[in-house]
């Protein structure tokens, strides 16, 4: 009783200063110095039409590299986890049923899963998505296999090398901006392009494909890593 009355005093007292705040919101009536600058500069300096993009990649690219670089702790770290766990022994289980609408399914969709996926983070440029959320839906590509078959082995040492490789070749493209253009990161080390077309933002499209296939394999890695361990 105690519990459950320190609970609701709680959920009250978040909702009155969640009420408080929202009552004294006024939205601001024009964008402030830095949202304005992004706003008229990133198409004429960056070559990119969508405006986030060009702010995740690019004027912050150091911080989408701490987030890459968190991302694969976590991966390491799932899988330093799952290691002390006892892994199935796949020759001497029997096959788990699955339902054959998934079996199916699954043939027919996951390629145009990881085709959805590669087309979200090569044009992350022009249409909302980008890297991240291209490596996702790769990565849900590699789910519905794993459903579809809960005894498939992914090899782990091509997973770590597409991983390795598309982390290592980001690096050098953002120190190749700081020795040819203005800054770490600096998608000017290529032509701009035309605005609006799949060849133009310099080198954004280059690096969102590199960050789609770091991000898949760093979560297909966690999800094998997980369907391989029978307990912790």
């Amino acid at each position: 009783m105690i519990r459950r009355a320190v609970v609701l005093a709680l959920v009250l007292a978040m909702g009155a200063i969640f009420a408080t705040l929202l009552a004294g919101y006024a939205p601001d009536g024009d964008l402030n110095l830095t949202a304005r600058y992004y706003a008229d500069r990133t198409a004429p300096d960056i070559g990119s039409a969508n405006i986030v993009t060009a702010i995740i990649v690019t004027y912050r690219g150091l911080d989408t590299l701490g987030e890459v670089t968190v991302l694969f702790l976590s991966a390491t770290i799932v899988g330093l986890v799952l290691a002390g766990g006892r892994r199935r022994e796949t020759a001497q289980r029997p096959p788990v049923p699955v339902g054959e609408l998934l079996t199916t399914g699954s043939r027919f969709l996951v390629p145009l899963i990881m085709l959805l996926g590669v087309y979200v983070f090569v044009n992350g440029h022009l249409t909302p998505g980008g890297g991240f959320q291209g490596g996702a839906v790769v990565a849900s590509g590699v789910l519905l296999m794993l459903l579809a078959d809960p005894l498939k082995h992914f090899s782990h040492r091509l997973i770590a090398a597409v991983e390795s490789v598309a982390g290592f070749a980001y690096v050098v493209i953002g120190v190749l901006g700081l020795v040819l253009a203005g800054g770490f990161l600096d998608n000017r080390i290529l032509p701009l392009g035309e605005l609006g077309a799949l060849a133009s933002a310099g080198a954004i499209p280059l690096i969102y494909s590199l960050v789609g296939l770091k991000v898949g394999a760093e979560f297909s890695s966690m999800l094998a890593s997980l369907s391989e361990t029978e307990e912790l």
